[in-house]
Formats: C-alpha cells, structure tokens, sequence
C-alpha cells in the first residue's frame, strides 16, 4: 500500500500539513507509521524524495517527530559527539569479548542495582552483520531512580546521553572511541522482554537473520548520515520479525530471565 493509500484510509486529504498528517497516521497504524513517512510527506511537494530532503530539515522534522514516538524523550547537555557515517560490516567474533569486557566495568560500578545485563542488539547475534558498537542492556528495579545507577555509569566511562518513558541511554564521551551503548531499562518491562526475545530469536532463526541483515544493509546505504532514520527505516521488518519471535516464544516455552 502506497503513503497516499495509507493517508487515505484514516481521512488525511491531500495537502495536510506534514506533521499533522504524520500523526494520523501514527495513531492509525502505532509504530509502523515511521520518521520515513514523515520526511516523505515533507519532501513530496518538492518534488523530492525522502533521502533527498537536506540533513538540516530531516532532523528538524525528527526533533518534532521523536517525542511521538519514545513519549519523554529529551538529550542531556554536554552528551554531543561528533557525526561520523553509519556503517555496517561483517560479524565479528571479536564482539562478544568486548562485550565481556564493558559486562564486568558496569556490574562492578552497579553491584546489586543492576537486575541484570545482557548482550542485545546485532552484535549479541552470532554472524549477523551489524554496526560496530556493542549493545549492552541494564535491568533495574526503579528507572526513574536515576541516582541508583547514571552515577556509577559515569564512573565506568559513559554519559547518560538521553532519557524517555521507557529507558536511560548512555555511551561514552566525545573523547573516547565509541565502541558501547548502554540502555537501562526497568526489569520485566516490554523493553526488557522485547530486545532479549528479539536476540534470542535470531540467534534461533538464520531465515529471520538473513532478512533483518539485508534490511540493515540496504539501509545503511541509503540513511548513513542520518542514524534516526536508518533504525526507523528498519521499522516494518523488525515488528515483523517480533510477530514472529512471539509465535516461537509461545511454541517454545521462550520467557525472559527471572530477575
């Protein structure tokens, strides 16, 4: 279905102004409907494709955009690192070394306020292509106690980047190579759930695997200087994908550690 037969189905007529138009959208169709929606509607009077709109209005679209879609969303002063292109590359059996390394730098900084930490992302996912930074999930009991764990987090080498609703995001400074990012999460939230069932299911299912690859490829051709849109981009075939892990989880018996 095209946008203009998606705009159609929840009344939006032609010439609605971008964002008020993306929005119905969003409330129709929840998560499917992407930032990539929206910079279509923003470049189509133009004459412009999506990717064509200048970097400098696809992010203020996504400024407008991002607290639609993580409700609370706001960066933290002084967390800025300069824009590099994103790129992806072959497995790397490297990563989960690496990970090992940052899995005992934040449990030593924590102790018992992490619930838990996991490996999550492409990179926890034996010969998936991926982005070379090492995705480490935090479980805590309170999220919104920031004083519990951003602390001992800034002493392990990172800064709290950006908070939302739903998780704490922080990585390292602009000084240092960014090899790590470090999302907090509230333990048996959706979240939580989510990106392990996700890991765990293509680690189970190489058909899923080869899909979610070739998306993460061709995408990152198209949006590798704009990171909002490359993971939005991504959008379709990942909730595609978590239909799928929910089937096998029930199938299997699959649940997420107990904490």
């Amino acid at each position: 279905m095209t946008l203009a037969d998606r705009l159609a189905a929840v009344g939006v007529t032609a010439g609605a102004d971008p964002l008020e138009a993306w929005l119905a959208l969003r409330a129709a169709e929840g998560s499917r409907a992407t930032i990539i929606d929206l910079y279509e509607l923003a470049a189509a009077p133009g004459g412009l494709a999506a990717h064509e709109l200048p970097l400098t209005v696809r992010r203020g679209l996504t400024r407008q955009a991002v607290p639609h879609i993580w409700p609370g969303f706001a960066v933290t002063d002084g967390s800025e690192r300069p824009a590099v292109p994103l790129v992806v590359v072959d497995y790397d059996p490297a990563w989960p070394r690496i990970y090992a390394r940052w899995r005992h730098r934040v449990a030593a900084a924590l102790g018992p306020a992490a619930l838990g930490i996991e490996h999550v992302g492409s990179t926890s996912v034996p010969g998936l292509a991926a982005k070379p930074i090492i995705d480490v999930q935090i479980s805590v009991g309170d999220l919104a106690d920031e004083p519990r764990y951003v602390p001992g987090l800034e002493g392990a080498g990172l800064v709290l980047r950006s908070r939302d609703e739903l998780h704490r995001y922080l990585r390292p400074p602009a000084d240092r190579p960014r090899e790590v990012h470090v999302h907090v999460c509230a333990a048996g939230s959706q979240w939580e759930r989510d990106h392990l069932l996700f890991r765990d299911y293509l680690r189970a299912d190489p058909a899923s695997r080869r899909r979610y690859a070739e998306a993460k490829r061709a995408n990152v051709l198209r949006w590798s200087d704009d990171s909002w849109a490359y993971t939005e981009a991504k959008t379709g075939v990942v909730l595609d994908i978590l239909e799928q892990a929910n089937d096998w989880a029930k199938a299997t018996g699959w649940a997420p550690p107990a904490h």
